[in-house]
């Protein structure tokens, strides 16, 4: 299982400690929806895509300037008919100095392609990861979901 679970990897000229502070402020690159803290050890959050998706997620290994990992504990999406694909699977990020660069590792444990979500998932985590992540590492802004507004949400 953990053979075909998603992965991808980039690289930056930014320092670890750079690529940490970016990877936490999990608003700058994945949603500006999110809920609760992004920073510490035992933090939990809530992540929402309009009526799509929605997770909450704790941190349980945070190793600063090296490594975070999110455990998912629980999940909805409304275009799956398993409804909690993602509920107990982890996802890791791994920082590591690689001569004058600094490399970033993706991995989301368990999003493997018998999930239905598979392709769907794995395309929006490139996006997330190698578009809007390694911006905002190297340009200080990624792209993030937009923040709904109350019309928007009215309407769900």
């Amino acid at each position: 299982m953990n053979g075909q679970t998603f992965a991808t990897a980039f690289s930056v000229d930014q320092t670890p400690k750079q690529v940490f502070a970016a990877i936490n402020n999990v608003r700058g690159w994945w949603s500006e929806e999110i809920e609760g803290d992004t920073g510490k050890l035992g933090d939990e959050f809530k992540y929402r895509y309009k009526d799509i998706h929605r997770s909450k997620i704790k941190l349980t290994e945070v190793i600063p300037d090296k490594k975070v990992v999110w455990l998912v504990l629980d999940n909805y999406f409304n275009f799956t008919e398993d409804k909690s694909e993602w509920k107990g699977t982890k996802v890791v990020f791994e920082i590591a100095k690689k001569g004058n660069k600094t490399e970033v590792r993706f991995a989301h444990q368990g999003l493997v392609p018998e999930y239905e979500c598979f392709d769907v998932c794995s395309n929006a985590w490139r996006s997330y990861i190698n578009g809007s992540l390694r911006s905002l590492i190297a340009t200080g802004k990624g792209n993030p979901n937009k923040k709904e507004n109350d019309e928007e949400k009215a309407s769900l």
